[in-house]
């Protein structure tokens, strides 16, 4: 076949091309550079999940670790006896207990205020609605040390008896941001005229959230409670303020830090870790089949 001058040639079949030559219009040095900038990119994010996961990963390995002085802070030999009796340490247990109580009553309370301003603010727009959002960062962006020092003033100011109440109060307040900005965020976009085609015909205004709205934001509103959970169970600064006799788990590792550092802080830390972890997946995974439905 004869060619006119000036008009390419067709691309030669793959096994009549000579070897080790790169095929027309191919780049294989684009195609280098894109298979490191790869490889970079893969190394980068693998250090960043290292850099992430390496303090969960040591305090899990030191669960088993036998310490042979009052630290757990190098490995002298691994056993099980630390598992066997997680709660050897009374003090340390009953501060953790403590903890758990005011977490989770903390985490109910800030569940409903934040879940209720949180649809409010994302379904209504009424006078005001701006500033409330904006409120609602300001204790995220306020300093611990500033809000545990305002609250410690506020309740000395009205001699008011610090201990549990005054805590919850304290951790109540920093939580309902959390759970409010991250409710916010789930329910933004959603279809409202679902509830409304749902009431059309004849489910009631709870039975229609409760059947439509809920399961659609139960992904958010656990996440704000995990988040929550782990804001109100490690807090130290706002509720040294706040406190009086009342000992929560980091305050007593602090204090009991200075004596020794048993393993069992390790062993109920992980244990914390554990739950939060199976809620997450379970609550993701029921996510994801309510969003399919």
């Amino acid at each position: 076949m004869v060619m006119s001058e000036g008009v390419a040639p067709p691309y030669l079949p793959r096994e009549l091309e000579e070897p080790g030559k790169p095929r027309r219009g191919s780049n294989p040095t684009g195609r280098a550079g894109s298979k490191w900038g790869r490889r970079i990119l893969t190394a980068f994010a693998c250090l960043v999940y290292l850099y992430l996961f390496l303090p969960l990963i040591n305090i899990i390995v030191f669960t088993f670790n036998d310490p042979a002085g009052r630290y757990n802070i190098s490995w002298d030999g691994f056993t099980l006896n630390n598992w066997l009796d997680p709660f050897k340490d009374r003090e340390l247990t009953d501060a953790f207990v403590r903890s758990l109580e005011v977490a989770v009553l903390s985490i109910s309370i800030a569940l409903i205020m934040g879940s209720l301003v949180a649809i409010a603010l994302a379904r209504y727009r009424f006078t005001g609605s701006r500033g409330i959002e904006i409120f609602l960062v300001l204790p995220l962006t306020t300093p611990e040390i500033v809000l545990g020092a305002s609250l410690y003033q506020l309740f000395l100011g009205r001699n008011v008896v610090f201990g549990f109440s005054t805590v919850v109060i304290a951790h109540v307040m920093f939580c309902v941001s959390f759970v409010a900005l991250t409710v916010k965020a789930r329910v933004r976009g959603f279809d409202w005229t679902l509830e409304d085609a749902a009431m059309d015909l004849g489910a009631s205004p709870w039975r229609s959230f409760r059947k439509i709205t809920f399961p659609l934001i139960l992904p958010g509103i656990v996440a704000a409670a995990l988040l929550s959970f782990a804001l109100s169970l490690d807090d130290y600064i706002v509720t040294d303020f706040t406190k009086g006799e009342f000992t929560t788990f980091p305050i007593q590792v602090n204090n009991a830090f200075r004596v020794s550092f048993p393993p069992q802080v390790n062993v109920l830390a992980t244990m914390v870790l554990i739950v939060s972890v199976l809620l997450l997946v379970l609550t993701s995974v029921r996510g994801e089949k309510a969003a399919s439905r």
